[in-house]
């Protein structure tokens, strides 16, 4: 058994995409797994492709008062499989994050590492990991290279045959660490978190980055519901929640300590046993009098919106709220599965209007670009979210291997979306099957309140 600390070294990869945007994005799970390391002493080194305070950066672009903003963008050409099914894209495809000379330079200016880790998130983003992974291995052709994250996950088969990783793992990445390290390195970890207990695991190592202009937080893990394009429950079966005081200890943390004023939840379901969680959070907030703002970009469960819970959230500081609406067809003849009913959306907004929210900190996430979705469907939606004065924001769909709903996407999509993760790209529209529905979708983008 090796005593001496390894050199791990964690790496966020570049986006490949025609277009992204820092919405208030971090790599959690690679940064947990950092901190754990660092709480069994050993040495990690962390490089963000997606750093956009990089020392280089001549000209940084200012954060917005919410700590989201722009990456850096530089054109590289479309990817062979999607220009030879779709040769008339005009559009413009981009690598998102540093530049790759900086990014050789940071990977020669560490000491050798004795194992890399690389996260990926987006399926569609894979080109991005495969050409982080090359990099990677210019510099430290010897040194085995991990990959987990959401496309290792749910495209694992090809990210095992196309991603150059050494090893390609599904799967939360606690569940193997202990092996993982073993097996590189020769060294015994002797602090693993307890899976089933999150308040067992260490803060996400965030003091990793560079600059912290935000904190996204994750108060649970896995989701109890079970929406048909949805994989959270394939990613985490298991639905778990930390205890209020465990969160509260850690926007504690990152506002006293590094001085944060924006957190962003990221939780399936935050507001789920909301008087065992998430209310006693919120009232600890409220009571710590830490003048925060909160977001909610993954959406929170108009169900679980009750005067109490937008009573707590306006008092917290919650400042960009985002309902999980969907569609506003709400007769039992839908297509897909029914999670919110027209009643509960009106007293939602009637609750969060009567708490002190504004028209304009509120948002509906509607989905667009379903299987078999009537277009006009959507405008008869995005009508109705502005009649009640807030904003209705188009969730484009993107088909995700292992969700119930994978299936019809197959069959409903305009190419064959099984043959590379680029297809399911949700700005290629896989499953609207007409120019027109199309330009209706663009015509639906640009409308106002």
């Amino acid at each position: 058994m090796k005593t001496d600390p390894p050199h791990i070294l964690c790496v966020n990869p570049w986006i490949h995409d025609f277009a992204a945007f820092d919405f208030w994005a971090k790599p959690l799970g690679l940064l947990s797994l950092a901190s754990i390391l660092r709480k069994n002493n050993l040495n990690v080194s962390y490089i963000d492709c997606m750093d956009r305070f990089h020392p280089r950066e001549e000209k940084p672009i200012k954060p917005s008062w919410d700590g989201r903003g722009a990456f850096r963008k530089t054109p590289i050409p479309l990817p062979d499989e999607i220009k030879a099914v779709l040769p008339d894209i005009t559009r413009t495809f981009s690598r998102y994050g540093i530049d790759p000379r900086w990014f050789l330079s940071d990977l020669r200016d560490i000491p050798r590492p004795d194992l890399i880790f690389v996260t990926s998130l987006m399926t569609y983003w894979s080109s991005g990991v495969r050409e982080t992974i090359e990099m990677i291995k210019s510099v430290f052709p010897d040194v085995p290279l991990v990959l987990g994250g959401i496309y290792a996950g749910l495209c694992h088969d090809h990210a095992r045959e196309h991603s150059l990783a050494d090893r390609v793992i599904a799967g939360p990445g606690e569940s193997c660490l202990f092996s993982l390290i073993q097996e590189f390195t020769g060294f015994e970890l002797g602090f693993i978190p307890d899976p089933g207990n999150l308040d067992t695991f260490p803060l996400p190592a965030l003091d990793l980055q560079r600059h912290l202009t935000y904190a996204p937080i994750l108060t649970s893990r896995g989701c109890p519901f079970s929406c048909e394009y949805c994989a959270s429950s394939f990613l985490e079966p298991k639905f778990r929640q930390r205890s209020p005081e465990n969160v509260f200890t850690e926007i504690q943390h990152w506002h006293l300590n590094y001085n944060v004023k924006n957190f962003a939840f990221y939780d399936d379901a935050l507001l789920v046993n909301g008087k065992s969680c998430a209310f006693p959070l919120f009232e600890k907030i409220i009571a710590a009098k830490m003048d925060l703002n909160f977001h909610t970009p993954n959406a929170v469960h108009i169900r679980e919106i009750t005067p109490t819970a937008a009573d707590l959230m306006f008092r917290a500081g919650f400042k960009t709220l985002r309902l999980g609406l969907e569609t506003t067809n709400f007769s039992n003849t839908r297509s897909h599965d029914i999670k919110v009913r027209e009643n509960e959306f009106f007293s939602a907004i009637k609750h969060l209007k009567s708490a002190g929210f504004e028209d304009k900190q509120l948002g509906a996430y509607l989905l667009c670009g379903l299987p078999g979705q009537d277009i006009e469907d959507v405008a008869v939606s995005m009508d109705l979210v502005k009649s009640t004065g807030i904003l209705p924001v188009l969730a484009y769909y993107t088909p995700i291997p292992h969700t119930p709903m994978w299936k019809d996407a197959v069959e409903n999509a305009r190419f064959d979306i099984t043959k590379h993760p680029a297809f399911t790209n949700n700005t290629l529209f896989p499953c609207v099957n007409s120019d027109k529905d199309i330009n209706r979708i663009s015509q639906l983008k640009n409308m106002k309140i």
